[in-house]
Protein backbone atom coordinates (compact mmCIF):
# COMPACT_ATOMS: atom_id res chain seq x y z
CA UNK A 1 0.00 0.00 0.00
CA UNK A 2 1.45 3.45 -0.94
CA UNK A 3 0.66 5.57 2.46
CA UNK A 4 -0.17 8.71 0.85
CA UNK A 5 1.72 11.80 1.18
CA UNK A 6 -0.14 13.90 3.57
CA UNK A 7 -0.65 11.34 5.53
CA UNK A 8 3.08 10.83 5.64
CA UNK A 9 3.35 14.15 6.92
CA UNK A 10 0.53 14.46 9.51
CA UNK A 11 2.03 11.23 10.72
CA UNK A 12 5.71 12.94 10.61
CA UNK A 13 4.62 16.24 12.27
CA UNK A 14 1.90 14.72 14.93
CA UNK A 15 3.02 15.80 18.38
CA UNK A 16 -0.43 14.35 20.04
CA UNK A 17 -2.12 11.42 18.36
CA UNK A 18 -5.58 9.72 19.52
CA UNK A 19 -6.86 6.41 17.76
CA UNK A 20 -10.72 5.19 18.90
CA UNK A 21 -10.68 1.44 17.61
CA UNK A 22 -13.77 -0.80 17.37
CA UNK A 23 -14.63 -4.27 16.71
CA UNK A 24 -13.17 -4.43 13.20
CA UNK A 25 -9.75 -4.52 14.63
CA UNK A 26 -10.50 -7.84 17.18
CA UNK A 27 -12.75 -9.45 14.57
CA UNK A 28 -9.33 -10.11 12.19
CA UNK A 29 -8.23 -11.71 15.20
CA UNK A 30 -11.20 -13.65 15.23
CA UNK A 31 -13.05 -12.19 18.09
CA UNK A 32 -17.15 -12.02 17.04
CA UNK A 33 -18.27 -8.85 16.80
CA UNK A 34 -21.07 -7.92 19.37
CA UNK A 35 -24.00 -8.44 16.48
CA UNK A 36 -22.13 -11.60 15.48
CA UNK A 37 -21.72 -12.95 19.86
CA UNK A 38 -25.42 -14.66 19.45
CA UNK A 39 -24.52 -17.46 17.14
CA UNK A 40 -23.93 -21.04 17.54
CA UNK A 41 -24.67 -22.24 20.83
CA UNK A 42 -26.32 -18.88 22.04
CA UNK A 43 -28.66 -18.21 18.41
CA UNK A 44 -31.44 -18.45 20.57
CA UNK A 45 -30.87 -15.09 22.43
CA UNK A 46 -30.21 -11.56 21.09
CA UNK A 47 -26.72 -10.26 22.31
CA UNK A 48 -28.85 -7.33 23.38
CA UNK A 49 -31.22 -9.58 25.76
CA UNK A 50 -27.90 -10.92 27.78
CA UNK A 51 -26.34 -7.30 28.12
CA UNK A 52 -28.37 -5.23 30.15
CA UNK A 53 -28.67 -5.30 34.32
CA UNK A 54 -32.30 -6.19 33.67
CA UNK A 55 -31.59 -9.59 32.07
CA UNK A 56 -28.75 -9.99 34.83
CA UNK A 57 -31.60 -9.30 37.74
CA UNK A 58 -33.67 -11.62 35.53
CA UNK A 59 -31.35 -14.28 35.00
CA UNK A 60 -27.84 -13.60 36.36
CA UNK A 61 -26.64 -17.55 36.22
CA UNK A 62 -27.83 -17.45 32.03
CA UNK A 63 -26.28 -14.05 31.44
CA UNK A 64 -22.76 -15.40 33.47
CA UNK A 65 -22.89 -18.92 31.33
CA UNK A 66 -22.77 -16.11 27.83
CA UNK A 67 -19.86 -14.48 29.47
CA UNK A 68 -17.69 -16.96 30.37
CA UNK A 69 -18.47 -18.69 26.97
CA UNK A 70 -17.24 -15.14 25.43
CA UNK A 71 -14.37 -14.97 27.87
CA UNK A 72 -12.85 -18.50 26.76
CA UNK A 73 -13.37 -17.56 22.61
CA UNK A 74 -11.34 -13.97 23.88
CA UNK A 75 -8.83 -16.26 26.01
CA UNK A 76 -8.17 -18.28 22.89
CA UNK A 77 -7.36 -15.72 19.83
CA UNK A 78 -4.09 -13.82 19.82
CA UNK A 79 -3.57 -10.01 18.94
CA UNK A 80 -3.39 -9.58 15.08
CA UNK A 81 -0.61 -7.16 13.23
CA UNK A 82 -2.85 -4.16 13.57
CA UNK A 83 -2.91 -4.57 17.64
CA UNK A 84 0.95 -4.98 17.63
CA UNK A 85 1.31 -1.76 15.19
CA UNK A 86 -0.83 0.78 17.49
CA UNK A 87 1.70 -0.63 20.57
CA UNK A 88 4.78 0.37 18.18
CA UNK A 89 3.22 3.62 17.19
CA UNK A 90 2.91 4.57 20.55
CA UNK A 91 6.80 4.18 20.47
CA UNK A 92 7.73 6.45 17.55
CA UNK A 93 5.08 9.56 18.29
CA UNK A 94 5.90 11.83 21.10
CA UNK A 95 2.29 10.95 22.89
CA UNK A 96 -0.27 8.89 21.97
CA UNK A 97 -3.82 8.37 23.62
CA UNK A 98 -5.53 4.97 22.50
CA UNK A 99 -9.29 4.65 23.14
CA UNK A 100 -10.71 1.73 22.36
CA UNK A 101 -14.59 0.08 22.24
CA UNK A 102 -13.18 -3.43 22.63
CA UNK A 103 -13.29 -4.81 25.76
CA UNK A 104 -11.46 -8.01 24.92
CA UNK A 105 -8.15 -6.95 26.36
CA UNK A 106 -6.05 -7.59 22.75
CA UNK A 107 -4.61 -3.92 22.95
CA UNK A 108 -3.13 -4.37 26.14
CA UNK A 109 -1.96 -8.24 25.09
CA UNK A 110 0.06 -6.55 22.21
CA UNK A 111 2.12 -4.17 24.41
CA UNK A 112 -0.08 -0.82 24.47
CA UNK A 113 -0.18 0.34 27.89
CA UNK A 114 -2.71 3.12 29.47
CA UNK A 115 -5.81 1.92 27.13
CA UNK A 116 -9.27 3.64 27.68
CA UNK A 117 -11.30 1.08 27.82
CA UNK A 118 -14.71 2.83 26.73
CA UNK A 119 -17.15 -0.16 27.26
CA UNK A 120 -15.33 -2.15 30.63
CA UNK A 121 -13.20 -5.26 30.15
CA UNK A 122 -14.44 -8.84 29.50
CA UNK A 123 -12.54 -10.34 32.33
CA UNK A 124 -12.80 -7.79 34.90
CA UNK A 125 -15.99 -7.91 37.55
CA UNK A 126 -17.85 -5.22 39.02
CA UNK A 127 -20.16 -6.20 42.29
CA UNK A 128 -24.11 -6.03 40.95
CA UNK A 129 -24.98 -4.47 44.45
CA UNK A 130 -22.69 -1.82 44.90
CA UNK A 131 -20.31 -1.25 41.83
CA UNK A 132 -17.02 -2.39 43.67
CA UNK A 133 -14.13 -2.70 40.49
CA UNK A 134 -12.23 -6.15 40.32
CA UNK A 135 -9.47 -6.84 37.78
CA UNK A 136 -9.11 -10.54 36.39
CA UNK A 137 -6.56 -11.19 39.57
CA UNK A 138 -9.37 -9.60 41.85
CA UNK A 139 -11.06 -11.45 43.11
CA UNK A 140 -8.39 -13.88 43.16
CA UNK A 141 -9.22 -17.11 42.18
CA UNK A 142 -11.34 -19.19 44.98
CA UNK A 143 -14.00 -16.15 45.47
CA UNK A 144 -16.92 -17.39 47.18
CA UNK A 145 -19.85 -18.09 44.78
CA UNK A 146 -23.58 -18.90 45.29
CA UNK A 147 -23.65 -22.49 45.91
CA UNK A 148 -26.89 -22.96 43.83
CA UNK A 149 -25.97 -21.33 40.72
CA UNK A 150 -22.16 -20.93 40.65
CA UNK A 151 -22.13 -17.00 40.44
CA UNK A 152 -19.39 -15.48 42.05
CA UNK A 153 -19.97 -13.33 44.47
CA UNK A 154 -18.01 -10.06 46.12
CA UNK A 155 -15.50 -10.23 48.66
CA UNK A 156 -16.35 -6.75 50.18
CA UNK A 157 -20.22 -7.32 50.44
CA UNK A 158 -21.12 -10.48 49.76
CA UNK A 159 -23.10 -9.37 46.43
CA UNK A 160 -23.30 -10.93 43.09
CA UNK A 161 -20.26 -9.89 40.81
CA UNK A 162 -20.98 -9.25 37.30
CA UNK A 163 -18.97 -8.93 34.38
CA UNK A 164 -16.71 -5.74 34.72
CA UNK A 165 -18.48 -4.32 30.77
CA UNK A 166 -20.82 -1.09 29.74
CA UNK A 167 -24.27 -2.95 29.16
CA UNK A 168 -27.31 -1.67 27.12
CA UNK A 169 -28.68 1.24 29.00
CA UNK A 170 -25.90 1.59 31.27
CA UNK A 171 -23.93 5.11 30.89
CA UNK A 172 -20.26 5.50 29.96
CA UNK A 173 -18.11 5.92 33.67
CA UNK A 174 -17.85 9.41 34.10
CA UNK A 175 -13.43 9.19 34.47
CA UNK A 176 -13.81 7.37 30.66
CA UNK A 177 -15.72 9.99 29.32
CA UNK A 178 -13.60 12.81 30.48
CA UNK A 179 -10.15 10.86 29.37
CA UNK A 180 -11.72 10.04 26.06
CA UNK A 181 -12.81 13.65 25.66
CA UNK A 182 -10.04 15.38 26.83
CA UNK A 183 -7.26 12.96 24.57
CA UNK A 184 -9.52 14.00 21.59
CA UNK A 185 -9.43 17.35 22.18
CA UNK A 186 -6.12 17.53 22.89
CA UNK A 187 -4.71 15.42 19.64
CA UNK A 188 -3.60 16.70 16.19
CA UNK A 189 -4.04 13.77 14.48
CA UNK A 190 -7.06 11.15 15.11
CA UNK A 191 -7.49 7.53 13.85
CA UNK A 192 -10.85 5.96 13.51
CA UNK A 193 -10.32 2.32 13.31
CA UNK A 194 -12.96 -0.42 12.29
CA UNK A 195 -15.40 1.28 14.19
CA UNK A 196 -18.87 1.73 12.95
CA UNK A 197 -18.89 5.44 13.90
CA UNK A 198 -22.87 4.70 15.38
CA UNK A 199 -22.55 3.91 18.53
CA UNK A 200 -22.12 7.26 20.60
CA UNK A 201 -20.97 8.72 22.57
CA UNK A 202 -17.73 7.37 21.29
CA UNK A 203 -18.57 8.44 17.77
CA UNK A 204 -18.66 12.03 18.67
CA UNK A 205 -14.66 11.69 19.78
CA UNK A 206 -14.02 12.31 16.11
CA UNK A 207 -15.58 15.55 15.86
CA UNK A 208 -14.38 16.46 19.18
CA UNK A 209 -11.06 16.33 17.66
CA UNK A 210 -11.94 17.95 14.08
CA UNK A 211 -13.35 20.75 15.96
CA UNK A 212 -10.40 21.13 17.43
CA UNK A 213 -8.19 21.70 14.32
CA UNK A 214 -7.04 17.58 14.36
CA UNK A 215 -6.29 15.65 11.31
CA UNK A 216 -9.35 12.89 11.67
CA UNK A 217 -8.05 9.76 9.30
CA UNK A 218 -10.35 6.94 8.96
CA UNK A 219 -9.10 2.78 8.13
CA UNK A 220 -11.79 0.66 7.51
CA UNK A 221 -12.97 -1.83 5.05
CA UNK A 222 -16.50 -0.49 4.99
CA UNK A 223 -18.33 2.83 4.47
CA UNK A 224 -19.26 4.51 7.73
CA UNK A 225 -20.97 8.12 8.99
CA UNK A 226 -17.68 8.93 9.38
CA UNK A 227 -16.00 8.59 5.98
CA UNK A 228 -16.89 11.54 3.72
CA UNK A 229 -15.75 13.85 6.32
CA UNK A 230 -12.84 12.15 7.32
CA UNK A 231 -9.31 13.87 5.34
CA UNK A 232 -8.34 10.81 4.73
CA UNK A 233 -9.94 7.54 4.23
CA UNK A 234 -8.24 4.37 3.79
CA UNK A 235 -10.11 1.05 2.83
CA UNK A 236 -8.66 -2.51 3.83
CA UNK A 237 -7.72 -4.63 7.06
CA UNK A 238 -6.31 -2.76 9.95
CA UNK A 239 -4.08 -5.47 9.77
CA UNK A 240 -2.67 -5.25 6.80
CA UNK A 241 -2.63 -1.43 6.84
CA UNK A 242 -1.51 -0.16 10.24
CA UNK A 243 1.92 -1.59 9.85
CA UNK A 244 2.94 -0.15 6.73
CA UNK A 245 1.79 3.61 8.10
CA UNK A 246 4.21 2.65 11.52
CA UNK A 247 6.65 1.06 9.25
CA UNK A 248 6.47 4.33 7.26
CA UNK A 249 6.52 6.70 9.83
CA UNK A 250 10.03 4.49 11.33
CA UNK A 251 11.88 4.29 8.04
CA UNK A 252 11.17 8.35 7.71
CA UNK A 253 11.89 9.05 11.28
CA UNK A 254 15.19 6.87 10.43
CA UNK A 255 16.18 8.83 6.92
CA UNK A 256 15.65 12.44 8.95
CA UNK A 257 18.18 10.91 12.29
Amino acid sequence: MAVPAALQAALANARQVCVLTGAGVSAESGVPTFREAGTGLWAQYSPHELATPEAFARDPALVWRWYRWRRDLVAGVEPNPGHRALARLAELVPSLALVTQNVDGLHQRAGSSGVIEYHGNLFGNRCFENGCDFSEADPPTGTAADPASGIPLCPRCGGMLRPGVVWFGEPIPSRTLRLADDAAAACDLFFSIGTSALVWPAAGLAEIAARRGATVIEINRETTDLSGRAACRLQGKSGEILPELVNCLARNRQHSL
